[in-house]
């Protein structure tokens, strides 16, 4: 077992419908666990074995809210982008808002070994160079750089329960 769960992988959570006869996987993949992986001299990054099935080649990835990317299957990047491009263009929030979701976006391909290339200005906004933390957050994937990984550790241990007492509503 690995650091930090490698031993959580995947999971489907798999509705049944009462007319469902069919034997297909059907339902909605969830990212568990956190992984570190190293960055290669071009930008590479390995994506968890365990996550990869969910991609079927391919991702979109895009700056994350934290100073972190994200990575999302095309199943959870559709709904989250036209929820995105829904937002009114006469609102400067959801302008800016547009602007740091689709600007840097880029469609990632896997390449046999199951790495992508992170693109450099994506690189340079999470601070990535040698070495990631690739993040399981349900239905998408964050990757940090050790450093930033490390202040949200220390974030949520000195605010976590503050934190879930404040969204407890929501759960």
């Amino acid at each position: 077992m690995g650091e930090g769960g490698d031993k959580w992988g995947p999971l489907w959570i798999t509705p049944r419908s009462p007319d469902s006869h069919s034997s297909e996987r059907r339902g909605e993949f969830v990212f568990l666990g956190r992984y570190t992986h190293a960055i290669d001299d071009k930008g590479r990054l390995a994506i968890p074995a365990r996550f990869r099935e969910a991609f079927d080649g391919q991702g979109v990835l895009t700056r994350g809210i934290d100073r972190c990317l994200t990575l999302y299957p095309m199943a959870s990047w559709r709904p989250l982008a036209e929820k995105v491009s829904a937002l009114s263009i006469s609102d400067p929030d959801a302008r800016a808002f547009r602007r740091m979701v689709f600007a840097e976006a880029s469609v990632v391909e896997f390449d046999r070994q199951g790495r992508i290339l992170i693109p450099p200005e994506l690189r340079a906004y999470a601070g990535l160079e040698r070495e990631a933390i690739v993040v399981g957050v349900h239905s998408y994937i964050e990757i940090w750089s050790p450093e930033g990984w490390a202040a949200q550790t220390e974030l949520l241990a000195a605010e976590g329960a503050s934190i879930a007492q404040r969204l407890a509503s929501l759960i």
